[in-house]
């Protein structure tokens, strides 16, 4: 019965002996089994302010629409990266730099597929879209990359809006079509961006049609990646939920 009470007692006193070990250092804060920081070494929202940012910084990247600097700047071997000078490159400057660039890209791209089709590249050009934008104006919007937000209307990459001029279609442009006011959680950038480059006026201009109905798509599918939204959205911050 000794024993157990000098065991208990021991352990009491080994656990308070911890406890006191722990907490007795008044000079720094306390971090891990092996470090301590003094207090010389923290730093408080005054110090922050204080940080001298005084130098020379070079941009080297940019976050705006996603894919937009992947698809439509090109890259010849033996030159200097057009995507490299994108990234470099202010806003402001972005649209006199590259707009005719990603006009002819975006034009390059429906050559290409003239010719997988046999057909001449002549007769096969981008069309007005969804928005009702032709090439010039389109890549004049996608070449200055930024995220706009708009304070008035909803925030969305594409919202197609209602059929409000009863034609039977939503897509064509009817007047309440909301697009490239910001990025919703639910908005499949890609899927958009694509339907803007080859969807044509209807949206599904090369969609994987099936022109003769033996099965097989006649066209190729371009407005889609095949990839649909799978994350969970919230209603709250951060509004993605758990990965699946």
């Amino acid at each position: 019965m000794k024993l157990r009470q000098s065991i208990y007692i021991t352990a009491l006193v080994l656990s308070f002996g911890l406890v006191v070990g722990c907490s007795s250092d008044d000079n720094g804060t306390y971090m891990d089994d092996d470090m301590m920081m003094d207090d010389d070494m923290m730093m408080d929202d005054d110090d922050m302010m204080g940080v001298d940012f005084t130098g020379t910084f070079a941009q080297v990247d940019h976050l705006g629409r996603p894919g937009i600097n992947t698809t439509l700047s090109f890259d010849m071997e033996g030159e200097a990266s057009v995507k490299d000078a994108h990234n470099t490159t202010i806003p402001s400057e972005m649209g006199a730099t590259f707009q005719a660039g990603f006009q002819a890209r975006l034009e390059q791209y429906h050559d290409v597929y003239a010719l997988k089709l046999g057909l001449d590249p002549a007769d096969v050009n981008y069309e007005n879209n969804i928005l009702g934008l032709d090439a010039a104006t389109l890549t004049s919007i996608l070449a200055a990359d930024v995220l706009e937000v708009a304070p008035d209307l909803p925030t969305t990459y594409f919202n197609p809006g209602t059929d409000l001029d009863n034609d039977g279609s939503v897509l064509v442009p009817d007047g309440d079509e909301v697009a490239l006011t910001g990025r919703h959680p639910n908005d499949d950038i890609i899927d958009v961006s694509l339907i803007l480059f080859f969807g044509g006026m209807e949206g599904d201009r090369f969609s994987g049609q099936d022109l003769d109905d033996d099965g097989m798509a006649d066209l190729p599918r371009l407005t889609s990646d095949g990839v649909g939204l799978t994350a969970n959205i919230s209603t709250t911050f951060p509004y993605l939920g758990a990965p699946e």
